[in-house]
């Protein structure tokens, strides 16, 4: 067993080729295999947001924090808030971030897949990120 303490594992910057603007990235579960589940605290400030990319056992978010938003690939821009969950199935194409004008922080839940658990793509726009969400 390990105990992390708050503390032990400091506050990381999102990369910038992962990521568009100012993101903090806190690890909660990085279990060694057998096990496959990660959880990551990801704080977005304003403008803050994940490039475009996929899970390949899918992804949930837990909402712990202000304001943002979320596109599937060829869906409306969906805002989201404190409170909410969100399911995103193995395969699906998607982003997700801050508000442009307020910050956002949520938990992001995945399993890896042969050691994988993230497949990063493309920026998202400044037109598809500052679309109205519908």
């Amino acid at each position: 067993m390990e105990h992390f303490k708050n503390g032990d594992r400091p506050t990381k910057y999102g990369p910038a080729e992962y990521f568009v603007g100012t993101v903090l990235q806190d690890p909660i579960v990085e279990a060694p295999e057998p096990a496959r589940i990660r959880a990551v605290r990801v704080t977005f400030l304003p403008g803050g947001r994940t490039n475009w990319h996929t899970h390949p056992l899918g992804q949930t978010l837990y909402v712990v924090s202000g304001q943002g938003r979320y596109q599937t690939e060829g869906q409306k821009v969906v805002a989201i808030k404190a409170g909410d969950t969100i399911w995103i199935p193995p395969g699906e194409r998607h982003w997700h971030g801050a508000a442009p004008n307020q910050m956002m922080c949520h938990i992001a839940f995945q399993e890896a897949l042969d050691g994988k658990h993230i497949k990063w793509e493309d920026p998202v726009s400044d037109e598809d990120y500052t679309t109205e969400p519908g």
